[in-house]
């Protein structure tokens, strides 16, 4: 559990890891969210949440770059990275795992971990193959990176078995692993806990914390679980119809009426 938010003095001198004012993002005549505005500090685990439909992958996806907003700004460290490519905020810092899994079956634990370590591999192949010993401080590091988050997720025993055949559990972990190598400052969950039973979701709910502890990491998590939501994070947002609805400490804005509304009258999909 966390205590109440109490560091907003400490971040008032500090430009937010991530800023969001005035989202807008439509799909033709359809508008999926708007006027939507929030702002993440460093070590901060921020929840975003609403019923299905509600407008959060959507929302993930503009900060990701892969549906930039129509209106509005977004800005990471104080740098405008509004409409930026995907692959340009990841090697801005910003690691992100999916409401459906995006995993690579055929592959082992430790194949689909090591490709969260693309955007620190650096020489090119003609390099690598003339003069071995440009890669081999990277390869390096790679792997002393990628080892340790397996020992941290506790996912050695089965490092070598195919993610195919492991339970939704662990294939979640394995999926918060590739994200972790990256290295991140800004994480964001899209979902980690979908499918996964109560046991489970303690585990990753004490992941995430551990995380945020031991590496200093700011964590968007987006989720329906308001359990968790209340359990783990400082801050929290709330969406319907793609609207802001309600934000600020979880144990006050799950009282909100239109809240609970959201939650009791309009889950929709």
């Amino acid at each position: 559990m966390t205590n109440n938010y109490t560091r907003e003095q400490q971040h008032a001198k500090a430009p937010p890891v991530l800023e969001c004012r005035g989202i807008e993002r439509r799909f033709g005549g359809i508008v999926a969210v708007s006027g939507v505005d929030f702002s993440i500090h460093k070590g901060e685990i921020f929840g975003l949440v609403g019923p299905n439909g509600s407008g959060k992958t959507t929302v993930t996806n503009a900060i990701t770059g892969f549906y930039p907003p129509n209106k509005g700004s977004i800005c990471l460290d104080g740098k405008d990275i509004t409409g930026t490519a995907p692959h340009k905020v990841a090697k801005l810092g910003v690691a992100r795992t999916f409401q459906n899994l995006a995993l690579f079956n055929g592959m082992s634990v430790l194949e689909n971990i090591l490709l969260g370590r693309h955007i620190h591999m650096k020489p090119g192949v003609l390099p690598t193959a003339l003069y071995w010993w440009v890669a081999r401080p990277s390869e390096i590091r790679n792997r002393e990176v990628v080892e340790e988050v397996i020992e941290f997720l506790q996912l050695e025993s089965i490092r070598n078995e195919l993610v195919d055949g492991i339970p939704i559990g662990l294939k979640k972990r394995v999926e918060l692993a590739r994200a972790l190598v990256a290295e991140p400052h800004l994480l964001i969950l899209d979902e980690p806990m979908a499918g996964m039973n109560q046991e489970e979701k303690g585990y990753m709910a004490r992941f995430i914390l551990d995380a945020r502890a031991e590496r200093g990491i700011s964590v968007l998590l987006i989720e329906h679980h308001m359990d968790v939501i209340t359990g783990i994070c400082d801050r929290m947002l709330a969406l319907n119809y793609g609207e802001m609805i309600a934000s600020g400490i979880p144990k006050e804005v799950v009282k909100d009426p239109r809240v609970v509304e959201a939650y009791i009258g309009g889950a929709h999909g």
